[in-house]
């Protein structure tokens, strides 16, 4: 299954790769020839995509590689540090854009209008389009932020490229400065896209805990073995796209230690089984009944 992902990634990633150098080679060409800063914008995006399939494509190859005596738990945070990466390159374009865009407006420099902007604009739609049902199908399967960060990326670019469209449709009826305003709404969209998957993967790089719901619900797990008196000292820290968890049960000493252990276990396959946890360790704490 592992390596089904990893492999499913890496595809995902190389068809980003090649997609979007094909679109940064036409956008840009015409951007450039026209003038359109809504165009040359969209070009700019499309060479942020470049590096996001890029960095998709080696932090799966890192987080490939299996667990060893200096990664106990394997290399699965690799994901995140690239994500981090896509994300701040994602924020620095988005500044350059705002700043190039809101001169274009304030300035009124206008593009020349031609077909070849609109047909440029439709081929970028259906390409994007096309990598976003594909990325975000392997993302529903695997739940990996580098194809969260993909799919999410390919999701913008169709709504942004849709935009550019209409500013360049309406550059047909002499309204040029929707160009300049549509540039700033492309800037803005990518620096929010930026943050939000910023602040993701710093939060599992700095070891954020596990979600209410999921804690919430292996509680219960617990609470549905009689001979458990009580449960407590529950922590959990990210191992990739899943967690690591341990917490202590109490039983009672009379327990033999063997059926205490086995308990222990039977817990643990339980919460293994979940799909957000890695691994489970549950230590055992015997208690005196007598004085309860």
């Amino acid at each position: 299954m592992e390596e089904k992902k990893f492999k499913d990634i890496k595809s995902a990633g190389l068809a980003g790769i090649f997609g979007n150098i094909f679109l940064l080679i036409i956008k840009a060409s015409i951007g450039l020839i026209s003038h359109s800063q809504a165009m040359i914008a969209d070009s700019v995006n499309s060479a942020s995509d470049i590096i996001a399939s890029l960095m998709t494509f080696i932090g799966n190859k890192i987080s490939s590689e299996p667990k060893d005596n200096d990664h106990n738990f394997g290399h699965g945070k690799a994901e995140y540090i690239f994500s981090l990466f896509i994300s701040i390159t994602m924020i620095i374009v988005s500044i350059k854009l705002l700043i190039d865009s809101v001169s274009t407006l304030i300035n009124k420099s206008y593009f020349e209008f031609s077909w070849i902007l609109i047909i440029v604009c439709i081929i970028t739609i259906i390409t994007k389009l096309c990598l976003y049902l594909y990325t975000k199908s392997m993302f529903k399967k695997y739940n990996s932020i580098l194809l969260k960060s993909n799919y999410m990326d390919h999701r913008n670019d169709c709504i942004i490229t849709l935009f550019t469209l209409i500013s360049i449709l309406f550059a047909l009826i002499g309204i040029y400065w929707i160009d300049g305003l549509v540039g700033i709404g492309i800037s803005i969209w990518i620096l929010l896209t930026g943050i939000s998957i910023f602040i993701e993967s710093y939060n599992v790089l700095m070891d954020v805990s596990l979600d209410e719901s999921t804690k919430e619900f292996i509680l219960n797990l617990v609470n549905q073995h009689e001979d458990i008196k009580n449960c407590y000292n529950l922590y959990s820290t990210p191992v990739g796209y899943k967690y690591f968890v341990v917490f202590t049960i109490a039983v009672d000493g009379n327990m033999s230690t063997y059926k205490s252990h086995s308990l222990a276990n039977h817990l643990e396959k339980d919460v293994e089984s979940l799909e957000k946890i890695y691994k489970a360790v549950v230590h055992v704490h015997p208690v005196d009944m007598s004085k309860n």
